[in-house]
């Protein structure tokens, strides 16, 4: 069977719900945006896409390799902003500081993900937390207005000791996000 997977860092519970704050503040500018469940909230390092069930082990064994050659690191969430520009905007992130460490790992996972047949990414990986879609026009340059407030805010610390592995269904109440495996980062790992 298929599974829907992704490799990412997953944030502490504490974060997520100091996010889901801002989301809510942003809420307010109603625009058409589908937001991102506070729960749901994680760094996605790789998608994976469609994934057969029996390749897990392989794609386990592979990010162990990849995680032994990291050490521990933090990421600082600071600001907010959109993607690909504020006159279209159609993601709606929270931006990182000090992420080289987390750019460093996302490469690694990629080349080894690659090596297992999974597409590599043709675009630098930009360290971000995306935090709403948008959908439509409605409401937009309200929702930038407010988004501006936040370019100086620092939201929190992500401390960086493991990665998971990510089974994502596609439900009519939105994502639903299940750990499959969680990789400790470093060499005593």
């Amino acid at each position: 069977m298929d599974l829907r997977c992704f490799i990412s860092i997953e944030l502490p519970e504490k974060l997520k719900k100091h996010i889901g704050i801002y989301i809510e503040k942003l809420k307010a500018a109603n625009a058409d945006v589908k937001w991102v469940p506070a729960e749901n909230l994680h760094l996605t390092l790789k998608f994976l896409g469609k994934t057969p069930e029996e390749m897990l082990a392989k794609i386990n064994k592979k990010l162990l390799s990849a995680a032994k050659m990291h050490e521990k690191f933090y990421i600082h969430l600071f600001g907010a902003g959109v993607f690909p520009n504020m006159k279209q905007p159609r993601v709606v992130w929270l931006g990182m500081k000090d992420a080289e460490d987390a750019i460093k790992l996302q490469k690694d996972i990629d080349g080894s993900m690659a090596e297992l047949g999974f597409e590599k990414e043709d675009r630098a990986f930009k360290p971000h937390l995306t935090i709403g879609r948008i959908r439509s026009p409605k409401n937009k340059d309200i929702l930038v207005r407010e988004l501006t407030t936040l370019k100086e805010v620092y939201f929190g610390k992500i401390e960086v000791k493991n990665i998971a592995l990510m089974k994502s269904e596609l439900k009519p109440s939105g994502a639903e996000h299940t750990m499959l495996s969680e990789i400790l980062i470093g060499k005593a790992a």
